[in-house]
């Protein structure tokens, strides 16, 4: 019934799209994410991101005020809840995250009940919003990065025999894994190596040395920027040199303290996001960050930056109130989703009704300490 009235207010709303908002508007947007413990590179950036992209609505005098509320759920589950809980209590219209994907999962959940609208910057799992129409995504999701990383390895030669090592106690890692096997198989693609470890595991000699003694020269590695950290570190140890080739969730790889960032020079990773991108919004933004925080931003906090502008946008189409309740909202923002379109640092992009985000991925490798486009 409620996906029901999601669509008939998408109708609706398709007759009369409004360009911005009958009147003066306060948004209060929620960010949850971690921005302490060991995944605070995500949480971090994509609550940057979202903020700068809040003042910059702010400021533009268009008569909407983003007030911008924000908790730290050190990604872990049962914190998310609670950061959840604090948000609404201050009055949350709509939430910005959260930032992984098991805390994203066990929110979403709730906020279903409660009808509140939840816009994830980069928990990519499709369980995020599997049964759930509440819960969108800002991020391609698993299947995607893992079909599109066996596109590019295949489109451009990058590996003849490959080794995939990924996290098998991880919704994230095992999605991606499952889609690469599958299109590397369509492809034509040789796996000559599949390991795996837990989020316990700190030794990687044994994954590490399985590619090798395979002839592995390239190594896929759907999962997270530490344990890549590691693995890195393991294959430098005994002089193995094949090239690397991640996704998202390594993004961060280059910020990682103690990490000795040369040793991921060669490393190619799939990302909606390039900072050296020279369009003017690509530029504005990674300028403003710089000052602001001194590094240059990835693409979490990108996604964070679009998460902000592309619920505006819904607000704009729902014709969002000042104060008003995220249960009283929720359903027309989700019929606003299906209809807006967003051209934003991560891509120009739309949304199905399953909350999935259509735009292109692009390649990018680590050069000199820093992250540039594949084909530059």
């Amino acid at each position: 019934m409620k996906k029901i009235l999601a669509l008939v207010l998408a109708a609706c709303l398709a007759l009369a799209v409004c360009s911005a908002l009958a009147e003066d508007v306060t948004l209060k947007i929620a960010h949850i994410g971690p921005q302490t413990g060991g995944a605070a590179v995500y949480g971090l950036a994509t609550y940057r991101g979202a903020k700068i992209a809040a003042e910059e609505i702010t400021a533009a005098d268009n008569g909407i005020t983003i007030e911008l509320l924000n908790e730290d759920d050190t990604h872990d589950a049962e914190k998310a809840v609670n950061a959840y809980n604090n948000v609404m209590e201050q009055g949350a219209q709509m939430i910005v995250g959260t930032a992984t994907t098991a805390p994203c999962i066990a929110v979403g959940a709730k906020a279903f009940e409660e009808r509140v609208f939840m816009l994830t910057p980069s928990a990519s799992s499709t369980d995020v919003t599997a049964d759930k129409d509440n819960v969108y995504q800002v991020c391609f999701t698993d299947p995607n990065q893992g079909s599109a990383s066996a596109a590019v390895i295949k489109e451009k030669k990058l590996g003849t025999k490959i080794a995939v090592i990924y996290n098998n106690a991880d919704a994230y890692s095992t999605g991606i894994y499952q889609t690469f096997v599958a299109k590397a198989a369509e492809l034509g693609l040789e796996i000559v190596s599949t390991t795996t470890f837990t989020d316990d595991t700190t030794d990687f000699s044994v994954q590490v040395a399985d590619a090798q003694s395979k002839g592995a020269d390239l190594v896929f590695l759907p999962i997270y920027y530490t344990p890549a950290s590691q693995i890195l570190i393991a294959a430098n140890s005994i002089g193995y040199k094949p090239l690397f080739f991640g996704v998202d969730g390594m993004d961060g790889i280059l910020t990682l303290e103690g990490f000795d960032t040369a040793l991921a020079e060669g490393v190619m990773l799939l990302t909606p996001f390039v900072a050296d991108a020279k369009d003017d919004l690509t530029v504005k933004f990674v300028t403003k960050y710089k000052e602001l925080y001194n590094e240059v931003p990835n693409q979490f906090a990108a996604d964070g930056y679009d998460c902000v502008y592309a619920l505006v946008e819904a607000a704009k189409l729902a014709e969002a109130k000042t104060g008003e309740p995220a249960e009283e909202l929720c359903d027309r923002l989700i019929a606003a989703m299906q209809q807006i379109t967003v051209a934003g640092l991560t891509g120009t992009m739309t949304w199905s009704a399953n909350g999935e985000v259509e735009k292109i991925p692009t390649a990018m490798v680590i050069r000199d300490g820093a992250y540039v486009g594949l084909d530059n």
